[in-house]
């Protein structure tokens, strides 16, 4: 039941990461970004231009993005480290950009979305192998 769950929640994020890294259009491209108030807020507080607020924005969102990859990739494949994770978000990461550069004129293939991706697989492999450490430690309940 747990591969079977797992298998489900690996293949509708696949999807929509497909739809996202994919989509003919940015996904953001009708949204005012730096005029919703979390982001406006955010901007001020750090001192940031809208451009700069932007790009911290876009960069965290593309860390967001890749973080579920890292955990449902470790939580399939039980002996894979952090840095497993890491290299596939790399690699995934650099597949979506060069398919945007070939297939998507409207997109811009970038180096610091490889980047942020890649950090966000990392960050979930981080997740899972701290997760495990801890269920070690944890005495089991009789």
């Amino acid at each position: 039941m747990r591969s079977r769950l797992l298998l489900l929640a690996a293949g509708a994020y696949v999807s929509a990461l497909a739809l996202i890294g994919l989509w003919k259009t940015p996904v953001d491209r009708n949204i005012a970004v730096v005029d919703l108030a979390p982001v406006s807020w955010t901007i001020a507080r750090l001192g940031l231009t809208p451009w700069e607020g932007y790009d911290l924005i876009e960069f965290t969102a593309n860390i967001a993005l890749f973080v579920p990859l890292g955990v449902l990739l470790l939580m399939w494949w039980r002996r894979g480290g952090w840095l497993h994770a890491t290299a596939v978000a790399f690699a995934t990461s650099l597949m979506i950009e060069v398919l945007q550069q070939l297939l998507r004129p409207e997109r811009y293939a970038s180096a610091s979305d490889v980047v942020a991706n890649t950090l966000g697989g990392a960050v979930g492999g981080l997740l899972v192998v701290a997760g495990r450490r801890l269920s070690r430690r944890q005495p089991v309940a009789s």
